[in-house]
């Protein structure tokens, strides 16, 4: 988690534990006015002269061009740093925060180390947003809750709590759904290899944090689909664990998402799927190419999302304030 005290001026966003439930709300209502308004070719320029820098370690084609449109739809810039830049290579992180956050409005971090992140936003001046680490993916998991709104409806969201089932490795996004899950009020299940669940403390810490949602763990993932809303995974092995495929591919194989399991949930579930996917692994072609798929919302939903957070934390935050 960040430390938020050193300036009251920013705000980082590192994990969405650095968020009131009040505020994510307020991120998804902003998200979903902004998605309106584009659809109706509006593009509110609020954030006009503002520039973005997106420090990159890993590849990306989602969460690079749904901040640069983004940031670009209303009004600012960005500048996409790679290995040039020689983050962690070239010199110290806090002076390459120091002087970034000079240079910038606000700094996307896409990374290895979730503590790489939590180091820039301790000595940046500006806003630090994770756009994934190994610990948390907090902008996915804004677009994916905007996506299960837009398929049940906020008002029924509101006075029924879904259930969210991931099946998979218990990993950043897993932690990350849970997480919104909290803020929402929604059920969280976790579907894995009791090798590759999330950390037991994980559950326990989210449950004192949020006692009106709830967590479990399952390792049968047909008990855990049962009358789920949302039946959610992600690749098997993700970048960096190409070492661990066999063994992973051994794990999971009982907790790929298909037919049947999808036949366990609520008649109106949905499929989620963070992408990109290997068809035939972790779910059938038939589940993500099928009608319950909204896998293409979802991604499209990452830049909606991401407006969102981006028009709070640099201009409707302050509107509120003042």
């Amino acid at each position: 988690m960040s430390d938020n005290s050193s300036s009251p001026s920013h705000r980082h966003v590192l994990t969405l534990l650095d968020l009131t439930p009040n505020e994510v709300r307020r991120v998804l209502f902003l998200a979903a006015e902004l998605k309106s308004k584009f659809k109706r070719g509006v593009r509110p320029t609020v954030l006009n002269g503002q520039v973005l820098a997106l420090l990159f370690q890993k590849q990306s084609l989602r969460t690079r061009v749904s901040f640069e449109s983004g940031i670009r739809h209303l009004g600012g810039s960005s500048l996409y740093l790679a290995d040039d830049v020689g983050f962690g290579k070239r010199e110290p992180t806090q002076d390459i925060a120091t002087i970034l956050g000079s240079y910038v409005d606000a700094i996307v971090f896409r990374g290895y180390r979730h503590q790489d992140c939590v180091d820039l936003a301790k000595y940046a001046h500006c806003p630090v947003i994770n756009g994934l680490t190994d610990h948390s993916h907090p902008c996915q998991a804004l677009a994916d809750a905007m996506t299960v709104l837009e398929a049940f409806g906020e008002d029924a969201a509101n006075h029924r709590p879904l259930t969210v089932t991931y099946v998979g490795d218990g990993n950043n996004v897993a932690r990350s759904l849970a997480e919104v899950c909290g803020h929402l009020g929604w059920r969280f299940r976790l579907a894995s290899p009791a090798a590759y669940s999330l950390e037991p403390e994980c559950f326990t810490q989210l449950s004192a944090k949020f006692p009106q949602a709830s967590f479990r763990a399952y390792t049968d993932p047909l008990e855990a689909a049962r009358d789920s809303h949302v039946l959610y995974t992600d690749v098997w092995t993700s970048m960096g664990q190409e070492a661990e495929r066999d063994e992973r591919l051994m794990a999971f194989t009982p907790f790929q998402i298909n037919a049947p399991l999808m036949s366990a949930a609520d008649p109106a579930a949905i499929f989620l799927h963070c992408l990109p996917a290997i068809r035939g692994e972790e779910v059938t072609a038939d589940v993500i190419d099928g009608p319950q798929s909204r896998i293409y919302a979802q991604a499209e939903n990452r830049m909606h999302a991401q407006k969102g957070l981006l028009y709070w934390l640099l201009h409707d935050r302050f509107c509120h304030e003042s």
